[in-house]
């Protein structure tokens, strides 16, 4: 396997690059959970890759992320490995976690990616923890939480913004408002507005085209400067949709909740196409071809790859290496 080196997401190239790799890697994903490669299913981020390469194109290497369940895209755009990302989400002993994460729980520390969560809402208090001993370090990160329009109503989100507003910590939070929690419109669930949210606490938000990159990265930017010279968090809400079910068990049981046209309005605005435009097709095919042998290898990767022994599977649960208790597990 060849060094991964993550595109320069300075550059429209870089990011467009990005966008194609997260798009490739999880329509490879669908596949392999398709043919049993990949065991339980995943939550597709498909449309929605502007925001993770906007927001993680405003970023340093230092800085740091908390994630979701639908976290690929994110881990990605902050420079994993995409075939160790694959091999996790296989259950594969080379993967980012050893195979003990999988799609929901990959992490890669030495990137500052602290872990997607399958709890809705529970990155928020991990980036202000992170933000917290950062600024006690007097060091020189932020820290960006991603979380959907479904965690508006989660508790431990509205007292993350509060510490993080009274502390005036680098934090930035990206609400990726798809519409939908699950297959619950956020129009039926959420009283108030995603902004009112952060306006109550007193956290200077943008309403943001989540469809698009360059637009993304904007106030993205912007919210990171701020948070990094010491002014407190800021607040993003990104309309985004994903083209994609919430989780790939739709596919099979084939859930009913959102029209062909409402699918097709939002299709008319991918990400891909509109950051492709600029670059002309030469520079485009070129750059999809060698996304197209990346992804080829990352999948020759994670199937060569081995899954974990049973005798090893009380390892790595705890930081000082305990074990249970003799007798405790069969």
């Amino acid at each position: 396997m060849t060094v991964h080196q993550t595109p320069d997401l300075t550059t429209p190239l870089g990011r467009y690059r990005m966008l194609r790799l997260i798009r490739g890697f999880e329509q490879l994903a669908l596949a392999m959970v398709k043919s049993g490669t990949i065991v339980g299913g995943t939550h597709p981020y498909i449309g929605q890759e502007a925001v993770a390469v906007g927001v993680c194109a405003a970023l340093r290497p230092q800085d740091r992320i908390t994630s979701t369940h639908r976290g690929h895209g994110h881990v990605l755009a902050k420079g994993a490995d995409p075939a160790r990302l694959l091999a996790e989400l296989a259950g594969r002993v080379d993967g980012l976690n050893r195979g003990r994460g999988g799609s929901m729980h990959a992490a890669d520390l030495s990137l500052g990616i602290l872990g997607a969560n399958g709890i809705v809402g529970a990155g928020a208090p991990i980036a202000v923890g992170a933000a917290w001993a950062a600024q006690q370090a007097g060091e020189d990160r932020v820290v960006a939480a991603f979380f959907g329009d479904g965690a508006l109503n989660q508790g431990v989100l509205l007292e993350s913004l509060n510490l993080a507003a009274m502390w005036r910590l680098p934090v930035v939070f990206v609400c990726e408002d798809n519409g939908y929690a699950t297959t619950l419109p956020a129009s039926v669930a959420v009283a108030g507005s995603a902004l009112g949210r952060a306006a109550a606490f007193g956290i200077p938000a943008a309403d943001v085209d989540g469809m698009d990159t360059d637009a993304v990265l904007a106030a993205a930017s912007e919210a990171v400067d701020r948070a990094r010279a010491g002014r407190g968090p800021g607040f993003l809400r990104c309309r985004t949709y994903r083209y994609e079910g919430h989780h790939t068990m739709e596919r099979r049981v084939k859930v009913s909740y959102r029209s062909a046209e409402e699918i097709d309005s939002w299709r008319a605005l991918d990400p891909l196409p509109r950051a492709a435009a600029p670059l002309g097709p030469a520079l485009v095919a070129g750059c999809d071809e060698e996304v197209a042998a990346l992804l080829a290898g990352a999948e020759r990767f994670a199937l060569a790859s081995g899954h974990p022994a049973p005798a090893g599977a009380c390892d790595h649960l705890y930081a000082s290496g305990l074990r249970p208790r003799a007798g405790a597990v069969a």
